[in-house]
């Protein structure tokens, strides 16, 4: 299949990128690895006046760990966040990666794609949730840094306006005592997942949960942050009675849309079980 017919620019630098996006807004789609909106365009679900190809705006291309930050250019690919040496200092996001479509898609897909497609089911997007990164988005007017309950809104859905663009996700590096772990149940390798779970755990001396941070993913039209979970582990050593409570909570409030790969209480009972796991794993990882 192929694409309706659209307007092509393709710019070198953020400012004409800025300056398209407030000229032509709801009538453009920005391009980056095309992943998601090569398909949307060729099944004709998506029919923009215009395409924005900012794979030449090289600004946008940077992986750098600045003061227990990870500094993420929207342009980076899955496949380089996946093997940089800055971002083994979160290693639930490079966990998170390795998880997304193939190596093909990998190397072509860009995080800031992932994360402005805002797929429920998205392995990074729950990943970010539970890390507590931060968007920035700019415009010719400015620029705004939000918080993933802020950023995502629904299926596919993000609060950018339409003279926007992400240009960076900002994500503090795990401290001491950590550890974490990404979940999650997919048909094939590849296929989207019916469910699954991001954990980040951190521990004192004794092996006691002082803090804990859980995004799902698949469970409803956004990641969402299992905080009454998160209330179950702290100040608890995670066994498997604790994982198995915490997750028990976790899903009591979800209601995750059925298909004719499983019904809502199908996804509800795999998303349990799933974090059961991903509990215990990312206990087992503190160093």
């Amino acid at each position: 299949m192929k694409p309706p017919p659209f307007e092509y620019d393709d710019p070198s630098t953020l400012d004409e990128v800025l300056a398209l996006l407030a000229e032509h807004g709801e009538d453009a789609k920005v391009l980056a690895g095309g992943q998601s909106l090569v398909p949307l365009l060729n099944f004709r679900l998506a029919r923009p006046d215009r395409l924005i190809d900012v794979n030449g705006v090289s600004e946008l291309d940077y992986l750098r760990l600045e003061h227990g930050t990870l500094r993420i250019g929207a342009l980076v690919r899955h496949a380089r966040l996946e093997s940089s040496e800055e971002a083994r200092a979160v290693p639930l996001l490079q966990q998170a990666v390795r998880f997304v479509g193939h190596v093909q898609i990998r190397n072509r897909g860009t995080v800031g794609g992932s994360v402005a497609h805002a797929d429920p089911a998205a392995e990074l997007p729950a990943a970010l949730t539970a890390l507590g990164a931060r968007f920035r988005a700019r415009s010719a007017r400015g620029e705004r840094v939000l918080a993933a309950d802020e950023l995502f809104v629904t299926h596919l859905t993000t609060s950018l306006e339409p003279d926007e663009i992400l240009t960076e996700i900002e994500v503090p590096s795990s401290p001491p005592g950590s550890g974490a772990a990404f979940v999650e149940y997919a048909r094939r390798h590849g296929d989207f997942a019916l469910g699954g779970a991001a954990v980040l755990v951190r521990l004192d001396r004794g092996g006691t949960c002082e803090d804990a941070a859980i995004a799902l993913l698949a469970a409803a039209p956004t990641p969402v942050r299992a905080a009454e979970a998160e209330n179950a582990l702290r100040g608890r050593v995670i066994d498997e009675a604790a994982a198995r409570e915490a997750a028990a909570r976790a899903v009591e409030s979800i209601n995750p849309t059925g298909d004719i790969h499983g019904s809502a209480d199908y996804r509800r009972g795999l998303i349990e079980a799933l974090l059961r796991r991903a509990i215990l794993q990312a206990k087992e990882s503190v160093a």
